[in-house]
């Protein structure tokens, strides 16, 4: 063969070798696209020594997953329990996860490695939820459990993803000030179990902390259930149920203080104050004319003063009377303040319903509505014998009294500068298109009660589709309460066994051992039709023992 016809020959097939590996090449590096995303945890294919191993005596325990991982809170999410001074060493290697002891174990003891939340995989993040590794440095494992319910103390809802602890008796003191090292977490039922545990005295405690939190119970937004007595546990227990609440802080805190730019002040605290009330200290002159309100719990005040041209304001706030803080408020002599009145009302569908009055809320204390400056049209006609009725509580509420006729269309219309803030402020004008609800979208609910004890007192709620209350009312003996003209829909009851016949619900408190008020939900499912008279008899149960 002529010698250039051999180097063509050679050079093509060197070129062919380069393309057939960079082919290869890149369709080994690859990701796949597309597909359904994987949802599912890691699994353990195999541990080393196996778990449950009797008269361990290894320095190293070596697991193996099905893919990829890494550790999530690592001092959170995973335990040794009992516990050890030094923390054992947790190391990733590919798919494997090794665990080395830094202490000496003690003998005959069963122990537990509790990874709760802390295995997920290393793409979605798909949690390998309450894995444990339990191994015996003696001849036998702990075999005894606790299992149980966790569940909203008003809703009586479960609660996914709770944490339940368990304290030695011994340790109860422990509780709130270090994570505990035998735990585990709720299902979406609210259902836990607790395992591999030894005969002893325990304390039993539930938290939920809604931002994922430290295991330990520490902040004011987490909610917390208890069992009042120790459990002795002796063989395996089963039916604990925790309920769980929101504990009232014991110690008053000012959780915001600050001048809005309409020149409102507005502090909010830590507790539901009784009878709370604000004392201007300084300037002192201020004191006399000024103008507070609270939120209905009371945890919420709105100041107005006089005069916004002071360098600070010194506020003293107290409750039944007595000083519970004093604060102060610095502000700046460049602060302009917008007095600018804002206006809302009770009806956001323009619908009023029978017998009822529109009521127009304020942004700040009124002092005059010129009504010269506002019209109210019928079918586009101007109409009189409308009115503005000041609220006897608050000072920016009035209703807007008329006699709606049904099938009529109104529009309301207040002009600027029509309503004067009592220390200044003129509003932008407002409208509101207006109509008259028929009678026929509401029905009349009448609720015969039975109760169990009529030397105790029920707080009875009637509540919307949303759980939310609508009205209360207290009884103490048989009686028939009428929901009169209520929006068609459902809706349900819930009853408070008020102990101390105060008119609210009760929470309880870890460090008392005082468990909330009990709640019972009727299981009577009511639907309240158009134009509909309906009938219902309720018996309430004895609270529960």
């Amino acid at each position: 063969m002529p010698s250039n016809l051999k180097r063509y020959f050679s050079v093509n097939f060197l070129i062919s070798i380069i393309l057939l590996a960079m082919f290869f090449g890149c369709a080994s590096i690859q990701q796949p696209t597309g597909g359904p995303k994987d949802t599912e945890p890691p699994k353990v294919l195999s541990e080393s020594p196996k778990n449950f191993t009797l008269n361990f005596n290894s320095p190293e325990i070596s697991i193996q997953l099905n893919e990829y991982f890494k550790l999530s809170n690592t001092a959170k999410e995973i335990s040794l329990s009992p516990d050890v001074d030094k923390q054992p060493e947790y190391k990733i290697k590919k798919k494997y996860l090794h665990i080395r002891f830094q202490d000496t174990l003690e003998k005959n003891t069963t122990y537990t490695i509790n990874f709760g939340n802390g295995i997920v995989d290393y793409n979605e993040g798909n949690i390998l939820k309450n894995y444990s590794y339990v191994f015996s440095t003696g001849s036998k494992i702990d075999s005894l459990s606790i299992t149980g319910t966790v569940t909203n103390a008003i809703t009586k809802a479960p609660q996914l993803d709770a944490t339940v602890f368990l304290l030695p008796a011994n340790q109860d003191t422990l509780f709130g000030k270090k994570k505990a090292h035998i735990f585990t977490t709720t299902d979406s039922s609210g259902n836990f179990k607790l395992q591999y545990l030894k005969e002893n005295t325990y304390r039993i405690y539930a938290v939920y902390e809604k931002d994922g939190g430290d295991k330990i119970y520490n902040s004011p937004n987490d909610e917390v259930a208890f069992i009042e007595n120790p459990v002795i546990l002796r063989k395996d227990t089963s039916g604990i149920k925790l309920h769980l609440f929101k504990e009232e802080p014991t110690v008053f805190r000012l959780l915001d203080r600050k001048i809005e730019n309409t020149g409102r002040i507005i502090y909010t605290f830590n507790q539901k104050l009784e009878t709370p009330s604000l004392q201007i200290l300084s300037p002192a002159e201020l004191n006399n004319e000024k103008i507070v309100e609270f939120s209905r719990n009371g945890d919420t005040a709105l100041l107005w003063t006089k005069d916004l041209t002071f360098d600070s304001i010194k506020v003293a706030i107290l409750n039944n009377g007595k000083p519970l803080d004093t604060t102060m408020i610095r502000r700046s002599k460049r602060d302009d303040y917008k007095q600018t009145i804002g206006i809302e009302d009770n009806i956001p569908t323009g619908r009023v319903k029978p017998g009822t009055d529109v009521v127009l809320s304020f942004s700040a204390p009124i002092s005059t509505i010129d009504t010269k400056l506002v019209t109210l049209l019928q079918d586009s006609v101007p109409v009189r014998g409308f009115r503005f009725e000041r609220d006897s509580v608050s000072t920016r509420k009035y209703r807007l009294k008329y006699s709606w006729r049904n099938e009529k269309s109104y529009d309301l219309t207040i002009a600027d500068n029509a309503v004067k803030g009592t220390y200044g402020g003129l509003n932008k004008q407002f409208k509101k298109a207006i109509t008259r609800d028929d009678e026929e979208n509401y029905g009349n609910l009448n609720v015969h009660f039975t109760v169990p004890d009529t030397s105790k007192a029920y707080l009875i709620e009637l509540l919307n589709a949303s759980d939310q209350p609508i009205t209360k009312t207290i009884i103490n003996t048989n009686r028939t309460i009428n929901y009169t003209m209520y929006s068609v829909g459902k809706y349900s009851i819930r009853i408070t066994y008020d102990e101390n016949k105060n008119g609210i619900w009760d929470t309880g408190s870890v460090k008392e051992k005082k468990q909330p008020e009990q709640i019972w939900n009727s299981p009577t499912e009511i639907t309240l039709r158009a134009n509909w008279d309906l009938e219902e008899k309720i018996t309430i149960p004895p609270p529960s023992q």
